[in-house]
């Protein structure tokens, strides 16, 4: 039985008409006023009331079209985030999607889910034990300032699990190769800001022109980081950098699997490389290494190679043809990475004066290191690294922020998370033919796993909000039921052609 019809006849069968009628313009009220409070309040979010109104109509009437462009849409977010539209967003995306399968559910509908997001889903619920131990007094800072963060940072990763199963309900009904394609189009505002901040700022709002970034500490002057990196339409160029990312190894793999046609892909690829350098996240060159590398190794054919080779030496060299990466490379040169005659406590110390992001990051763990001790095996509460350290910064160590925000039991989970998705990945390759458009996608996601997780010694990967929305959404769409199309030799297919050869013939 239809939803929709039996709510419509349990309206009319209960209420008179008269009654129908007088309930609809009490709601015709309600709106009003609550348009006039948001008029007052802030125009813009009438406005995002009503798409978020049209949205909801169009979720049911027309479920995977409204699905896929809300996908794309979400590229375009950061810049509103003093608004707080990422958050509505994800918020209301996570109501939709609970929606739907609430409907489904009561059509007696076929809700897909795979074992993976059950997993997802049980580890997001056990993350929730940290909001109730700051509520409880369990942790190393006390639950009233710090609640409001760990509730914050709880409801962020439940949003990326609603983001896996709201993929999962279009299974069956998208062509895989369809909707990894669609999701290029969120690109395109991404693309244009970013080039239009490298190389005419000028003509870009406010909103969107690259502005003179805040002071991240009193150590780091205004010369040193001031109109440098780029960050489009992101709140900032490491998350732009984790997002350029992940497109390009998708994009890599189009050219892998033979996509027509090839120099639109190749043209793709030397825009983001481009962009990419402008983020000038020395640590993205690591990661893009690690990845294409790995990428393409199954495959290691002349072409391959040599595209990918040709890829990285354009990203380094463009990089090192700034000023800033010039800068950022010689920096290396004076940390107790390459310099023996710089030890640690040397290091820390002249991360006060010298400006140098290496040196400061030995500082910034240290302090770390020293506030976990105190609480090693819960930690101080999900989102709370920040506050650990005189720096007052994010970590930029995801395995020191999971052990300092969850004490050893925190840590643990983190690792398992990572594991899991190798395990499902690994999974997912042995159950698609090798060199199928499946195999190779897979093969690129964990490429792009294992770069991501080397990356996270020296960055805030789990900080990209924007990066893993649509990691879930590949995730999701790599365990659909895909139509596997085998790499056929060119003796194969010499062999087809003289079939088919004999078959016109015959007739």
């Amino acid at each position: 039985m239809n939803v929709r019809n039996e709510i419509r006849r349990l309206a009319t069968s209960y209420l008179p008409a008269s009654q129908v009628s007088f309930w609809i313009g009490v709601a015709g009220v309600l709106v009003g006023l609550a348009a006039g409070i948001l008029v007052a309040a802030q125009p813009v979010y009438l406005f995002a009331g009503a798409i978020a109104f049209a949205i909801i109509i169009n979720f049911f009437a027309d479920f995977e079209r409204t699905a896929i462009a809300l996908l794309i849409l979400r590229s375009s977010l950061d810049i509103f985030s003093a608004q707080q539209i990422p958050a509505l967003f994800a918020l209301g995306l996570a109501a939709l999607t609970l929606l739907y399968v609430a409907a489904a559910f009561l059509e007696r509908r076929t809700i897909q889910t795979d074992w993976f997001w059950w997993f997802l889903l049980a580890w997001v619920m056990l993350q929730g034990l940290w909001p109730v131990l700051c509520i409880l007094g369990g942790l190393g800072l006390n639950a009233s300032p710090y609640l409001a963060d760990n509730v914050r940072e709880w409801t962020r990763l439940f949003s990326w699990a609603m983001v896996y199963l709201l993929v999962m309900q279009m299974k069956d009904r998208v062509a895989p190769q369809k909707i990894i394609a669609l999701l290029f189009f969120s690109l395109i505002p991404p693309i244009i800001v970013g080039m239009l901040q490298k190389y005419a700022n000028f003509l870009l709002p406010s909103i969107l022109a690259l502005k003179k970034p805040a002071i991240v500490s009193q150590f780091v002057p205004a010369e040193v980081v001031s109109g440098t990196r780029i960050n489009s339409t992101f709140a900032h160029p490491n998350n732009f950098v984790l997002y350029l990312l992940l497109f390009i190894c998708l994009a890599f793999w189009q050219l892998l699997r033979g996509s027509k046609p090839r120099w639109m892909w190749l043209i793709l690829l030397f825009l983001m490389a481009n962009l990419y350098v402008g983020t000038g996240a020395i640590f993205g060159l690591v990661m893009l290494v690690t990845a294409l590398g790995i990428a393409i190794a199954p495959r290691l054919k002349f072409y391959n190679a040599l595209g990918g080779i040709m890829l990285l030496l354009l990203v380094i060299v463009l990089f090192a043809s700034t000023d800033y990466g010039r800068s950022r490379l010689d920096g290396i040169a004076n940390t107790p990475l390459l310099n023996p005659d710089i030890d640690v406590s040397r290091a820390i110390v002249m991360s006060f004066s010298d400006y140098n992001s290496f040196n400061w990051r030995i500082a910034q763990w240290y302090y770390l290191l020293r506030a976990w001790l105190y609480e090693p095996w819960f930690g101080y509460g999900l989102g709370t690294g920040v506050y650990l350290s005189p720096y007052n910064l994010v970590p930029h160590n995801d395995y020191i922020r999971a052990l300092v925000e969850g004490g050893i039991i925190g840590l643990v989970t983190f690792v398992a998370l990572l594991v899991a998705q190798a395990i499902r990945l690994l999974q997912l390759l042995r159950q698609a033919p090798k060199g199928s458009d499946r195999w190779n996608f897979c093969w690129s996601l964990l490429a792009l796993l294992i770069a991501t997780s080397l990356g996270m010694a020296t960055d805030n990967v789990w900080s990209g909000t924007a990066f893993y929305f649509y990691w879930w959404t590949v995730m999701g769409i790599a365990g659909w039921n895909w139509q596997e199309r085998k790499d056929r030799s060119a003796g194969d297919r010499a062999m087809l052609l003289t079939m088919e050869t004999a078959i016109e013939v015959k007739n």
